[in-house]
């Protein structure tokens, strides 16, 4: 495929519409021709010599050229998409952005359909979401606190996360966690000093539980800040025993994550789980008997599943009745072991996975049903990669939203991250400013700079 962009500063942002159309894993086999021209007061696009022109507004130049592209290439190739010309990971902000520009609420949905040409269902789920997302303070004293602990005790086959296998680095966990205390010690004497308000804490991975009980009581022992929203990741339910979760309520937890992904047993062998759907019904009723809200993950699209299969997961879910249920959409990402897979074999364009229209039927379903079932979306994000650039959705029972991922998502609050390849960033709302500081990816390499991790942020917090 040859592409041309002339004259516009957002290039990315334009080839994120291209691959709505031309999937990333897309043959070379591909002949067709794209120009895009941003004139002063006009958008040309030329397909395959097909040429189509769109004014442009200076002020809103880059949706214009966005739009431009989208409606292009929706024409030529009659093919539209339920996300519009709406690309990015946040699409919510884009509803933000509109509300703070003057347009009501009541209007909101009817002017994301007119400007961003999304469907109903999908401008009504940004309005619904940010309906539901009353938790958000604009306050640049608060802070979150996030721990990163990248391993896992084996790798899913669609993960592209830099997370380690825990037979591999078992060794060097010690160094690592004695690391991370270090790190820790040193957020709460930033905490200490500027006089921040802690507002939730979230330890992630990977997959922390994968640690000994006695692990994880010495990094928990470090986050003492009763009263506070406190997440812990739990995803895999064969690291999930009574003795650690003794350790977590005992150190403040009040919220865990156990995620199937799919209660299809020949799924999760497929996908590198070794656990089964006993295990994971196991543990969340183990979960549940400590008190502790529960999040359950369901991915939409697996290898070699079919609607029925991920129909059953939903009600299966729904039965459980957890506090949260998240629903992802399969992304296909270089980096995952199914990825690889399929291009070493040259399957790119199956990856055994199900036809997008059936991705979307599972999506559709789950929205509708877990709606039926009181539960509200709240958060809400995408990804690149994904069949019909579909999305992920949090949903929450009433009073359970989860504020973490809400700030996480809306980036409204300062998080300060420990631990390799964590994020940490620093919200100035009056100025309308994010600045970020990054920890390095790798465990061997946050161990040997621990020191230079711990100044980033002192800098960043300055």
């Amino acid at each position: 495929m040859e592409i041309k962009f002339i004259n516009t500063e957002y290039e990315k942002e334009l080839g994120e519409i291209i691959g709505l159309f031309f999937p990333t894993f897309e043959t070379e086999e591909n002949q067709n021709t794209i120009t895009f021209e941003a004139l002063t007061d006009k958008n040309v696009v030329t397909i395959n010599e097909k040429k189509y022109e769109f004014s442009l507004e200076l002020e809103k130049r880059k949706s214009d050229e966005k739009n431009a592209l989208y409606l292009a290439l929706s024409d030529y190739f009659k093919k539209t998409f339920e996300w519009g010309s709406i690309t990015g990971v946040r699409p919510t902000k884009i509803g933000y952005d509109l509300l703070e520009k003057g347009v009501p609420k009541y209007l909101l949905k009817e002017t994301l359909m007119k400007d961003y040409h999304l469907s109903e269902q999908k401008a009504k789920l940004i309005k619904d979401t940010i309906s539901n997302q009353n938790c958000i303070i604009k306050n640049d004293n608060l802070v979150d606190i996030f721990i990163n602990i990248p391993i896992c005790p084996s790798r899913c086959k669609y993960c592209s996360f830099i997370s380690s296998q825990y037979e591999q680095v078992k060794n060097k966990i010690p160094s690592y966690l004695n690391c991370l205390i270090k790190e820790i010690d040193a957020i709460k004497e930033i905490i200490s000093t500027k006089n921040l308000i802690v507002r939730s804490i979230y330890i992630g991975g990977g997959t922390p539980t994968v640690l000994s009980a006695e692990e994880l009581e010495e990094i928990l022992g470090k986050l003492s800040y009763p009263s506070v929203e406190f997440t812990v990741e739990a995803g895999r339910p064969d690291t999930i025993t009574r003795e650690k979760l003794e350790v977590l309520k005992r150190n403040n937890v009040t919220r865990i994550c156990v995620n199937p992904q799919t209660f299809c047993e020949k799924t999760l062998k497929q996908i590198g789980r070794n656990h089964t759907v006993k295990d994971v019904i196991s543990a969340y009723m183990l979960a549940i008997e400590f008190g502790f809200d529960v999040n359950i993950d369901l991915i939409a699209g697996l290898p070699g599943e079919k609607f029925t299969n991920f129909k059953k997961s939903i009600e299966t879910a729904i039965e459980m009745a957890p506090a949260n249920l998240t629903i992802h959409t399969l992304a296909l990402k270089r980096g995952s072991n199914l990825t690889n897979e399929a291009i070493k074999n040259n399957e790119i364009q199956s990856f055994n996975c199900p036809p997008a229209e059936e991705v979307k039927k599972m999506i559709d379903y789950s929205n509708r049903r877990l709606l039926e079932e009181k539960y509200n979306p709240y958060y809400l994000y995408k990804q690149k990669n994904t069949p019909l650039g579909l999305e992920n959705v949090g949903y929450a029972q009433k009073g359970h939203v989860c504020i973490f991922n809400v700030d996480s998502m809306e980036e409204t609050c300062s998080v300060l991250a420990c631990g390799a390849h964590a994020i940490s960033k620093r919200v100035f709302s009056l100025e309308n400013r994010i600045e970020r500081c990054c920890n390095v990816k790798f465990i061997e390499d946050y161990i040997s700079r621990i020191d230079e991790m711990i100044e980033r942020k002192k800098e960043l917090f300055k």
